[in-house]
């Protein structure tokens, strides 16, 4: 199976349809169904032997065969960069002050159109918070790569000096990256916001292949948060919870002494320990703040943890007044598509999405190799009882009522599916082709991508699941799964609360299906299970306190929510 093809039965045969795949402007995979709410009756099938089509919207091109021929798609190096329609009020490309203008536009165009293509903000950044961004920009631009400061800061460490109490101000947050994409998106922003709460320079390892410069454009005006290739602890990646700088081993066996460490590190991976987690209760005034530069590993989402510490809680509350605020106001400040990945976000929802009445995403994730009918099963039953998607007409059932949208034309509704296996959206959309809604409601179904099985730190695929991530973000409901960072990120990002499948157990369609969440916030599953200022290990679940509850999807984990 090609990384790029997903499985190679995909080119077949659909009984009584005309089989042509229509042309996806994202990627070339794409098999799109429009289906109008009566089915009509084909008097002949076209046995289409060659169509040239040529893209409207550059820059893909797609030259097919008929059914069940190769589709070849043909990149230009222009991509289409051009924002949808604006409104007659433009809208404020600066979200509130949360991002400053200066930025090259063309060097990263997402940056400001994206605000055209998203509903208005739900939450918007608190005063307190702009004021720390400004000031957090300022310390990167001051200490960051390049400068002279760092550049004696890396060389400090490098000949292994040990800097304690720097008195130039420049200490340093390197993150690891590692795991599937939602994990390091997760990840990246909780770097982010304790680096604003430690007062610390962040520096992102982009990675094996250097991926990260290919997915997202510099947060940061005048300089970067890419980690050198240079980097003097060449080892960094291979740090494990036993290493003797891990902030459980200098907290239980060297009595909070870092003398002789030339970094500490922080071990928060999800299957890390609960003296690992202590990290979560040091408000950096202890012994943290002397060390110029700290090392995080994690693959979880963190926000959660940090407001357990009675510290970081006063700042994180003066920060995000709104608690159920914080990826999704982090995120739109952090996360920026590269243009490649911009264009192929813009190219899909521009032909596929953007003129229908709703959109609704659906995404699905599933640790099997095999397609699951009880998955199936379990999500067109969430659809059904959330009244997300319409039935269908059985045979003979007669004449559907008639939804009608502005102008009297049969309202439609554009559904966006991703998943590594195609075979989801081919049963949904066949479901759709062969029988009218009942409500006599247009639905299209269109899925990006089909990859097969997840690749981590290939260029391609990674692009692939940021665009689908964005895209699922613009969507007006969506549908995740459980356990799934994916999603977390997808419906966090576009500020929603998702309907959310939970884990079916011994292949039966669990009852209800799904459940709506209390909260935008994603799941945190790496926090203390333990009370800071006790220190009381042993406890089986996180201990409570204003403005966390337990998950819906996960009994172990938590997550931020405006509720008290």
């Amino acid at each position: 199976m090609d990384s790029t093809t997903g499985s190679s039965t995909e080119a077949r045969e659909d009984p009584g349809w005309l089989g042509i795949e229509e042309a996806s402007p994202f990627t070339g995979k794409n098999k799109v169904t429009k289906v109008a709410a009566e089915a009509k009756q084909w008097s002949s099938l076209v046995n289409a032997t060659l169509v040239v089509l040529i893209m409207t919207m550059p820059p893909l091109i797609f030259i097919g065969g008929r059914l069940g021929a190769p589709t070849v798609w043909i990149k230009s190096t222009v991509a289409n960069l051009s924002a949808p329609d604006r409104e007659e009020s433009k809208k404020d490309a600066l979200l509130g002050g949360l991002l400053v203008p200066g930025f090259d536009e063309q060097s990263c165009v997402s940056r400001y159109q994206s605000v055209y293509y998203r509903k208005n903000m739900t939450r918007q950044p608190s005063p307190y918070l702009i004021k720390k961004l400004r000031e957090h920009e300022a310390l990167q631009r001051r200490c960051g790569p390049s400068t002279e400061l760092y550049i004696q800061a890396t060389e400090r460490l490098r000949s292994g000096q040990q800097v304690l109490d720097s008195n130039d101000g420049c200490n340093y947050l390197v993150l690891i990256s590692y795991r599937g994409l939602g994990n390091r998106l997760l990840a990246t922003t909780s770097a982010f916001l304790y680096a604003m709460l430690t007062n610390r320079v962040l520096l992102v390892d982009p990675g094996h292949g250097n991926t990260l410069p290919k997915l997202f454009c510099e947060p940061f005006p005048g300089t970067t948060w890419v980690l050198s290739s240079d980097f003097p602890v060449t080892n960094f990646r291979d740090l494990e919870e036993a290493a003797p700088e891990n902030y459980a081993n200098v907290v239980l066996n060297r009595s909070r002494s870092v003398t002789g460490l030339r970094f500490v590190y922080a071990f928060l991976d999800h299957a890390s320990s609960q003296a690992s987690r202590l990290v979560y209760c040091d408000d950096h005034r202890e012994f943290l703040h002397r060390v110029q530069w700290m090392i995080l590993r994690t693959d979880q989402y963190m926000p959660p943890g940090l407001f357990y510490n009675p510290v970081y809680r006063e700042e994180l509350d003066r920060m995000f007044p709104r608690k159920d605020s914080v990826f999704y106001i982090v995120s739109r400040y952090l996360l920026h598509p590269s243009n490649e990945v911009w264009g192929m976000i813009t190219r899909f929802y521009n032909s596929y999405l953007k003129k229908a009445d709703e959109r609704l995403g659906i995404q699905i994730r599933v640790f099997d190799d095999k397609p699951l009918q009880h998955i199936l099963d379990q999500v067109l039953a969430c659809t059904s009882q959330e009244h997300l998607l319409p039935g269908v007409v059985s045979t003979g059932g007669g004449t559907p009522s008639v939804s009608t949208a502005a102008g009297g034309r049969s309202r439609s509704k554009a559904v966006l599916i991703t998943c590594l296996s195609s075979w989801y959206h081919d049963n949904i959309r066949e479901m759709y082709w062969k029988s009218a809604s009942t409500d006599g409601e247009v639905v299209s179904v269109h899925q990006p991508s089909h990859e097969g099985r997840q690749h981590w730190y290939h260029d391609e695929h990674d692009m692939k699941a940021l665009a689908e991530i964005y895209l699922l973000s613009l969507t007006d409901k969506i549908v995740t799964t459980g356990w799934s960072t994916f999603g977390y990120v997808a419906h966090a990002l576009g500020g929603m609360t998702p309907y959310i499948t939970v884990k079916p157990q011994n292949e039966t369609v669990p009852d209800p299906p799904c459940m709506r969440t209390v909260s935008m916030e994603p799941c945190a599953f790496t926090v203390p299970h333990f009370d800071c200022a006790k220190k009381n290990f042993g406890e089986d679940n996180p201990p409570r306190m204003p403005n966390v509850r337990t998950c819906e999807d996960a009994f172990w984990g938590v997550k931020l929510t405006d509720a008290e």
